[in-house]
C-alpha cells in the first residue's frame, strides 16, 4: 500500500501560499508510517514549530491498473474518506530554498490521519462534493471537489502512468485554502458534506 498526494489542486489555496499554479499535477509519497488511524492523538513532532494542518478528500484504489485511461478512472475506486497532511511548514520552507525533496516536511510518523472510509455511490456527483475542517469549534477549511484543478479521475490517470496503483493505495487529492498551524491542546474535526469522520485532538 502506498500513499499518493497531490500538491497545489485548490487555486485559493495556491494563492495562499504565494506558489505558481501548476500545469500537471505535483505528486509526493507517504510511507504508510505517516498514517495515524481511528481518530487518535496527533503528537507534535520535535523538529518542527509550525505544523499546519491540509485537509483533503482521500479515496481509496479497489482494482490494480497501469495507464489508466481518464474515462475509465472512475471504476478504479468505489470509497472516499477524509484525511489530513500535516504539514512542518518550516522545515519545507527550508527545503525548498535549496531545491531539496518536501519528504521531511511531508512524510514523517503520523502525518497522515485518516478517517473511514463511505461508499461513493450515495454521492450523486463525485466532482461537487464539500468537506470541511473545524479547529476548536472554528471552520477553518471548506472545499468542494469541483474546485479542483485536476479531478479525481484526471489524477488517476495521471498517477497511473508513473506509479502502477494496487488495491488498498491511497490518493490524497488536495487541500483547499485556509491551512493553519495547530498546537497542543487543538481539537480538530473533519466533515464531508454533514457526515463527521475526523475529530482527534492535538498533544
Amino acid at each position: 500500500m502506498k500513499i499518493i498526494c497531490v500538491g497545489q489542486n485548490y487555486p485559493k489555496h495556491i494563492k495562499e501560499l504565494n506558489s505558481k499554479t501548476p500545469t500537471e499535477p505535483v505528486l509526493f509519497l507517504k510511507p504508510d508510517t505517516s498514517l495515524l488511524l481511528n481518530n487518535r492523538p496527533f503528537y507534535l513532532p520535535s523538529f518542527s514549530k509550525n505544523i499546519h494542518h491540509e485537509v483533503e478528500l482521500v479515496v481509496r484504489i479497489n482494482r490494480t491498473g497501469k495507464h489508466i485511461e481518464r474515462k475509465f478512472a472512475h471504476r478504479y475506486f468505489d470509497e472516499i474518506g477524509l484525511g489530513i497532511d500535516f504539514t512542518a511548514r518550516d522545515v519545507q520552507s527550508s527545503l525548498k530554498l535549496t531545491g531539496l525533496p518536501w519528504e521531511k516536511a511531508k512524510s514523517f510518523d503520523f502525518s497522515a490521519p485518516i478517517s473511514r472510509f463511505l461508499p461513493k455511490e450515495p454521492f450523486s456527483d463525485i466532482q461537487n462534493i464539500s468537506f470541511s475542517l473545524e479547529k476548536n469549534g472554528e471552520l477553518v477549511q471548506l472545499g468542494n471537489t469541483s474546485e479542483m484543478l485536476f479531478s479525481i479521475d484526471e489524477l488517476i490517470s495521471y498517477i497511473s502512468s508513473y506509479f502502477t496503483l494496487k488495491i488498498g493505495d491511497l490518493i490524497f487529492t488536495g487541500t483547499p485554502h485556509g491551512v493553519s498551524s495547530v498546537k497542543i491542546g487543538d481539537r480538530l474535526i473533519g466533515k464531508i458534506e454533514d457526515k463527521i469522520l475526523l475529530d482527534f485532538s492535538v498533544k
